[in-house]
């Protein structure tokens, strides 16, 4: 983590501090001071919980606290105070990194794992609100064919959607080319058809090429990212954020992959016949591919 880096989240923060500080509890206080006090690369690494324990609160505490300094929630600000760390540090050193914050117990690895994971989906939980969920959802549902777009990290909650939209009686295919074999991708995509992006907040051309073909097509977006204000939202018709991991410890598509879950469930709620007929034909089709014939014995 370069120090400029570290100075710009810092002071997001100290500056956050000082202008609601006569709006917190006693409690928030105690968290809040405990925050701009500690180094950013130790709160980088440390869970809710743990902040509580140092501050002498809660979990509940510091989650409060940091929603009413301005951030989503305890991912949010580990993002910006490790901003450009991915990019100023090699991937050998940042691994050191997290091995000697975590340490080499066990227990405490599995904790720090398991930790960040629930704050990951908890925030996202936060700000997936109703009305953006049910347009998600109808987008979805009115789809000719869903078009899940995912490289890099992001290919695996891509892949994931369009299995289980298929599993559900949806039509969906899965893109991940990158260059001039992404145009080939694109030749079918068409009017009715929904675009889904796993974007991991990395500007990439592609994403851009795609945003506009789906535009010029008469194609709906929906973009799934961690910077759900950046220029790529802009482009989208709906946006669900979908914080990313500050740290590396948990895996980045972990809560696109939960996002896409929940919108395969409620599209089957919809439609459940559809759904149930779906699931029918798999169990048929997967008995027909079982070599029910009785194995040879081995003559002794």
């Amino acid at each position: 983590m370069s120090e400029s880096d570290e100075v710009t989240g810092a002071t997001r923060l100290h500056t956050a501090v000082r202008d609601m500080w006569g709006e917190l509890s006693a409690s928030e206080r105690e968290v809040a001071q405990y925050l701009v006090s500690a180094q950013p690369e130790n709160l980088l690494f440390a869970s809710a919980q743990e902040l509580g324990a140092a501050s002498g609160t809660s979990n509940a505490t510091v989650v409060r606290a940091l929603q009413r300094l301005g951030y989503a929630g305890l991912p949010a600000l580990k993002r910006e105070l490790a901003s450009g760390f991915t990019s100023a540090t090699a991937p050998e050193e940042r691994l050191k990194q997290r091995i000697a914050h975590v340490g080499h117990d066990l227990e405490q690895i599995k904790d720090r794992v398991f930790d960040e994971a629930v704050e990951r989906l908890d925030q996202c939980r936060r700000l997936l609100e109703s009305e953006v969920f049910e347009q998600a959802v109808r987008m979805l549902a009115d789809a000719r064919e869903v078009v899940a777009y995912g490289v890099g990290a992001s290919e695996l909650a891509a892949r994931h959607v369009v299995l289980k939209l298929r599993r559900a009686g949806r039509r969906a295919r899965f893109i991940g080319a990158t260059g001039f074999t992404m145009a080939d991708e694109l030749l079918d995509l068409g009017r009715g058809d929904a675009v889904v992006i796993l974007h991991p907040g990395r500007r990439l051309r592609e994403f851009t090429v795609l945003t506009e073909r789906a535009r010029a097509v008469g194609a709906n977006v929906l973009l799934v990212t961690d910077v759900p204000k950046g220029p790529l939202a802009r482009h989208a018709d709906v946006v669900i954020s979908a914080p990313h991991t500050p740290t590396g410890i948990t895996a980045e598509s972990l809560p696109g992959i939960v996002v896409m879950d929940t919108l395969v469930l409620a599209l089957a709620s919809l439609d459940e016949p559809r759904a149930v007929e779906a699931s029918h034909q798999l169990t048929v089709l997967r008995g027909q591919l079982i070599d029910r014939a009785e194995p040879k014995q081995r003559k002794g």
